[in-house]
């Protein structure tokens, strides 16, 4: 069955019709209901996602986007049974998972190659743990290995190989089980631009043709460009104070798509619109923190439950200092409020590599936004129009409530001799990232609580420790 299925790829993929339309069969393959996930934390649990509920049927690209903290990879890996749910259901093909999810097979960011295996080694992994004989397994893993293009590299070490190939070695990996859903988390954003374009383009390509070894593919990204280009359907998730659905939008684009198209552009605005706006969102009793009508802002004194904000459901986005300072002052300049899409092109960048700042002048309480427009706070212009060292205490009192600024800053004033391991908050951070996230998030604390003078940071000892006289309320 898997050869079979292969080959018939192999061959569409050079014999495709000038265009395919390839819809939902209504077929339910994945099903959410009441989800949530929550971790412990110090003092009570910390939630993740909230009342989920949703479908994922044969025939379609589901996309989960969102931005840095809202769920979306915690609730992939619901949908693959790795992680339990803490209530709620998961099932496949109507059955409530207990365990790993057998429908689905799962590609990673990182890639998540075994180094002291080869290539082909690599691939034949999945066939091997449901103990497919040898001679097939081989077979099997060289017909994928042909299709995703890496003739001729059967015997490397992922060393060897460019991230692009790295890659493709993690879709053969993952479709040579012909699984009836395909899990990626981001596959594309540890490539560069021409590589992601070029395996976008090919996996589109191969899914189109009808003959994918896969039903249905659930994809995690947080580029909303992607997401239009690849989705048929767009569930994008809500970040405060825990994962939530905002909107589910169905894309309804012929493929391939035009990124010229009007249509193309609109639907990118709408989505933008809904993933800046702050929209009200309805919040399950059982993990209810913010009262209706509120609209939060973390790390804000005025008009924030900073009880309920915790270094877990609180993520740091990835912004420096100097970058979100730059960003107030041309907001500033341009009279306190502007169109991040028109400011976006003026810096010749894409709208979601602006976000994270905007994410950063929000959770100071500097910017929020309003409809299409980022919009400084009285806080946020007096901060972009100050000295130096007026800017130092401005960011520093509003720095001082981000939870894991706080948590920092509180551990080290209850620690006598004021000085602390960075392995300490690293796991602490571990149960709630990834370590590639555990390093962001502390980057950037380091990085923000330095520039505050809340605390210093040696590197060679990697220790954190209470700057004298550092007297902010914690």
């Amino acid at each position: 069955m898997v050869l079979k299925a292969l080959r018939n790829l192999r061959a569409a993929r050079h014999n495709l019709p000038a265009k395919t339309s390839r819809a939902a069969d209504g077929d339910i393959l994945l099903e959410t209901v009441g989800l949530t996930k929550t971790y412990a934390g110090a003092d009570s649990e910390l939630p993740v996602l909230g009342g989920i509920d949703l479908k994922v049927r044969a025939g379609e690209v589901v996309a989960l986007l969102g931005k840095s903290g809202s769920g979306k990879s915690t609730l992939l890996r619901c949908l693959a049974g790795l992680v339990p749910p803490s209530s709620g259901t998961v099932s496949y093909r109507d059955t409530p998972l207990t365990g790993a999810n057998p429908g689905t097979a799962m590609v990673f960011q990182t890639f998540a190659l075994l180094p002291w295996l080869t290539v082909q080694q690599n691939v034949e992994l999945g066939l091997e743990a449901r103990n497919v004989p040898a001679d097939q397994r081989a077979d099997a893993a060289q017909q994928a290995i042909d299709l995703i293009g890496l003739d001729g590299f059967e015997s490397a070490y992922p060393k060897e190989l460019s991230g692009g190939m790295r890659q493709r070695v993690g879709f053969a990996r993952a479709l040579v089980v012909e699984p009836d859903v395909l899990m990626m988390d981001e596959p594309f954003s540890a490539l560069d631009v021409l590589t992601a374009e070029n395996l976008r383009g090919e996996l589109m390509e191969l899914w189109e043709s009808g003959q994918f070894p896969t039903r249905a593919i659930v994809l995690v990204t947080h580029n909303i460009e992607e997401a239009v280009l690849m989705a048929d359907r767009i569930v994008v998730l809500g970040s405060r104070p825990y994962g939530t659905i905002r909107e589910t939008i169905e894309v309804g684009l012929d493929r391939p798509r035009d990124r010229n198209a009007p249509a193309f552009d609109e639907l990118i605005d709408r989505v933008y619109r809904i993933m800046t706006g702050r929209t009200k969102e309805t919040l399950p009793p059982a993990l209810h923190s913010v009262r209706a009508g509120e609209t939060p802002f973390p790390g804000r004194p005025e008009g924030a439950d900073l009880d309920k904000r915790t270094p877990a459901n609180t993520p740091l986005p990835t912004a420096s200092v100097d970058g979100l300072s730059g960003l107030a002052e041309m907001v500033a300049h341009r009279g306190g409020r502007c169109d991040l899409a028109d400011l976006a092109d003026d810096l010749g960048l894409e709208v979601d590599d602006v976000l994270p700042l905007v994410d950063a002048l929000d959770l100071l309480g500097f910017a929020k936004i309003s409809d299409d427009d980022l919009l400084l706070t009285d806080t946020g212009t007096t901060f972009a129009g100050a000295d130096v060292q007026q800017s130092k205490t401005i960011f520093a009192e509003a720095t001082v409530h981000v939870p894991l600024v706080k948590l920092i800053v509180s551990s080290l004033h209850h620690n006598p001799d004021s000085v602390l391991r960075a392995g300490f908050f690293r796991d602490v951070l571990a149960h709630h990232y990834t370590s590639e996230q555990v390093t962001q998030q502390l980057e950037t604390a380091t990085d923000w609580g330095r520039y505050a003078e809340l605390y210093s940071y040696d590197a060679d000892p990697q220790e954190y420790r209470l700057d004298k006289g550092t007297g902010q309320a914690t």
